[in-house]
């Protein structure tokens, strides 16, 4: 009688508690609705994994205790193995659908950043044909400073989001996605350039969706999609056709209603800060002093 194939664990970081039957503790933080992305925190004991496959990409990067020190051990990516030191700013790529497992030879702390593959493929079809498009698996040997730093201003907005959070986390999407297609993927990308800017069509369909859309989250894919190019190229096009980035001229828009409103409506400031796409009162007025050179209640009086 043949011996059974072990089960390999399937690793799905868009569900809840994926990693429960896998690590001994829970993740200390995880981002929550961010597309296309998933961050996680983990402090974990001596430990070592079964083997298992993770249906997203996955960057894994060690980090130092309060000596300065990673902890080491053993990691198989695809039947390979490698004994990891893990120094500081070192990471882990771990494609879609290949085996994995890990082991630490000690307390560790680590976070694990999943991307969907679609992502690499969206961004990525100005440069490479999305069905080339294949990351290369990457022991924890090398140190990447871009992707730790990238790591950590991550961390920041899922602890603390910010002003125009949204658009900073699609911001520092693009750069991740665009550094590991021109470093971590098997077949390199052409150069591409475009001339100009945005066609006036395309500029005219995205600025109708940003002024019917202003109280809401405006993400830089879905402006992309509209104008039916990648982010990247999206943002140098844009501010070629307008003079300003997609973020400053959605928060000159937001700032430009909301004088409107401040006009024509009896609603209190609050009201129409919400109404026009800002956080709070307080956000609204910062982002108008700045713009227009007085306060909301100053400009009212005017």
């Amino acid at each position: 009688m043949e011996n059974a194939k072990p089960h390999i664990q399937v690793l799905d970081h868009r569900q809840a508690n994926a990693t429960q039957q896998l690590l001994p503790n829970p993740a200390v933080f995880s981002s929550s609705g961010w597309d296309d992305l998933h961050l996680e925190l983990y402090q974990q004991p001596k430990f070592a994994t079964a083997e298992h496959r993770h249906t997203l990409h996955a960057i894994a990067l060690g980090l130092p205790d309060a000596s300065g020190r990673c902890a080491a051990g053993d990691r198989w990516l695809d039947g390979k193995r490698c004994l990891e030191q893990r120094q500081a700013e070192a990471i882990a790529m771990i494609p879609a659908g290949i085996t994995h497992r890990c082991s630490w030879d000690s307390a560790a702390g680590f976070m694990v950043l999943a991307i969907e593959p679609q992502l690499l493929e969206q961004m990525g079809q100005d440069w490479v044909n999305p069905d080339q498009i294949e990351l290369i698996p990457r022991f924890m040997t090398d140190r990447d400073p871009l992707i730790c730093n990238i790591f950590s201003a991550l961390s920041a907005e899922v602890e603390a989001p910010g002003l125009g959070s949204p658009l900073m986390v699609d911001s520092l999407k693009t750069a991740l996605v665009i550094h590991l297609l021109r470093h971590y993927c098997a077949t390199q990308p052409r150069l591409f350039s475009y001339g100009g800017g945005l066609s006036d069509a395309k500029l005219a369909q995205v600025k109708d969706y940003i002024s019917a859309h202003l109280a809401q989250d405006l993400k830089l894919n879905k402006l992309a999609a509209i104008a039916q190019i990648s982010p990247y190229h999206f943002v140098r096009l844009f501010k070629r056709s307008v003079g300003t980035t997609p973020h400053q001229y959605i928060l000159q828009r937001r700032v430009e209603q909301a004088q409107y409103l401040l006009r024509h409506s009896d609603q209190s400031l609050a009201e129409i800060a919400l109404r026009v796409g800002f956080c709070d009162q307080s956000h609204l007025t910062r982002c108008f002093k700045r713009i227009v050179g007085m306060t909301p209640a100053q400009f009212h009086q005017g």
